[in-house]
């Protein structure tokens, strides 16, 4: 079937057909020369899972709870900014999945739909992932947006205290708010299918950080104003679970589970902020050692397909999000390619823990990879 989604390729070579250079590139873009996003794939292709045989694998689970809340997947929707770039609609998108596959969503700061549409869309079931630029002010007004529109699940994001140098974006001439230059708009003309639905419903922009004074928001604004004493009255202000995202130093990790936050979540945002960054798959089994077996370790970064999820959550992972991959599918095929997508994750999870003589999803752990990374 032409436009069928099999793999993570097809869904790629897709969007890079139907997206602008400028779009697709802000979706697969990394930071530097890209070596930190390769390395993120690389490393959990390289894991090689050992199987166990004579298992009764007839009846598989798939279902995880996460903070007191059943999910039928193993796998949830990261948070992403400006999904709408993808195809527009995008954000809606997520929120329907997420309700028709009862998976987890957190919505971004950096979102196109707001705080209260999500809520909406999702039934109050979204998650609100907090960035916190140069105003403190703004951030707790997030949060309190997040409260009463009925947000549970809080997550402040602290691997951004810059945005990293992505050259791709520069290259393009991508900010946002959107410019349109003669590039840009040569760009758009060649992918009119694109452009003409997102003149149709409006051009994507950041709905969620309007500033005091009428000011506008700049995405490339300095976010490095997070410390410790901001984490503490954090979780004074947050009556809910708290998960801190970004997390790659297991010292970090122990002193935020001990800060009072229920959930650590180790991330080295695909790649996008440190070229240098370890992988993130690598520092998995460390954290999880530090801040011991029981405490909540969530989990992304490279995660391309079915086989990784398993691998994350036989690495220390409790529960695993999935970023670019959605987006590929949304830019390949929309709505359509969205669920193509998550089915696809969704069967290869399944057929992972057959082949692994695993049938429940909660059993996976370390005597299921092989040589797996020491937690030291």
């Amino acid at each position: 079937m032409p436009g069928k989604i099999y793999s993570l390729s097809d869904a790629r070579r897709l969007a890079r057909r139907r997206l602008p250079k400028m779009t697709f590139d802000y979706v697969d873009g990394s930071a530097g020369e890209e070596l930190a996003c390769r390395l993120n794939v690389d490393a959990l292709e390289a894991l090689r899972l050992l199987p166990r045989v004579f298992v009764n694998v007839e009846k598989r689970t798939l279902g995880k709870t996460l903070f007191d809340v059943a999910y039928d997947l193993p796998f949830g929707i990261a948070p992403m900014g400006m999904c709408n770039l993808s195809w527009p609609g995008g954000d809606a998108m997520l929120a329907r999945a997420a309700v028709h596959y009862n998976i987890p969503i957190v919505l971004s700061t950096m979102a196109s739909s707001s705080i209260e549409q999500t809520a909406e869309r999702t039934g109050g079931k979204a998650w609100f992932q907090l960035y916190v630029g140069q105003s403190e002010e703004v951030a707790m007004g997030l949060v309190e947006r997040a409260e009463k529109s009925g947000y549970t699940r809080l997550m402040l994001t602290v691997d951004v205290p810059e945005i990293g140098y992505r050259a791709r974006e520069r290259r393009n001439g991508f900010q946002s708010p959107l410019r349109i230059g003669p590039r840009q708009f040569l760009d758009f003309a060649t992918h009119p299918r694109w452009s003409l639905t997102t003149l149709a419903t409006g051009v994507p922009t950041l709905a969620n950080v309007n500033l005091p004074g009428g000011r506008q928001f700049r995405r490339n604004e300095a976010r490095g104003k997070v410390d410790w004493a901001f984490l503490d009255r954090l979780r004074k202000r947050w009556p809910g679970p708290l998960i801190v995202k970004g997390v790659l130093n297991p010292d970090d990790a122990l002193r935020i589970r001990d800060a009072g936050a229920d959930a650590v979540y180790v991330s080295n945002h695909g790649g996008r902020q440190l070229d240098s960054a370890p992988p993130a798959i690598a520092m998995l089994p460390r954290v999880r050692a530090a801040v011991g077996p029981e405490y909540p370790v969530l989990f992304d970064s490279g995660v391309r397909n079915g086989e990784a999820v398993v691998k994350a959550l036989a690495l220390g992972a409790d529960y695993v999000f999935v970023g670019r991959p959605l987006l590929y599918a949304i830019g390949a095929a929309g709505y359509a390619g969205l669920e193509q997508m998550i089915e696809l994750i969704r069967t290869q999870v399944d057929i992972t823990l057959a082949q692994l003589g695993c049938p429940n999803v909660n059993d996976v752990g370390p005597a299921y990879v092989l040589d797996p990374p020491g937690a030291t």
